[in-house]
């Protein structure tokens, strides 16, 4: 049960978090408040430190600390499954969603 409540708590925080990796601390805090025995509010600065500190997004760097804290190291690859699938969708979506428009001499140009 735990790694289906931390795939649909990364899932949101991976769709409603525009704009980069440090998008996520609000959401981030909100989830130590509903959720204090996966994450403690006073490990998101050591989230930032080992975030920025390690190669590869810094949001999903956080979604696998903060996964791999609450539930091990399948919930590290859970959490960080739920902050990619929305991202993932998005971009297939809009993939087939172009694809129609190949032809069209002035999206060819656009791009």
């Amino acid at each position: 049960m735990i790694y289906l409540q931390l795939f649909w708590e990364f899932f949101k925080i991976g769709l409603f978090s525009i704009g980069g990796g440090l998008a996520t601390l609000p959401f981030l805090y909100a989830l130590a408040e509903t959720h204090p025995h996966w994450l403690a509010a006073k490990q998101i600065a050591d989230m930032i430190a080992v975030s920025e500190s390690t190669p590869g997004p810094i949001g999903i760097n956080m979604a696998t600390f903060a996964g791999y804290q609450a539930a091990g190291l399948a919930g590290g690859l859970i959490a960080t499954l739920g902050e990619i699938t929305p991202s993932v969708i998005i971009i297939i979506f809009i993939a087939r969603f172009l694809g129609r428009f190949d032809k069209n001499l002035y999206v060819k140009d656009a791009f």
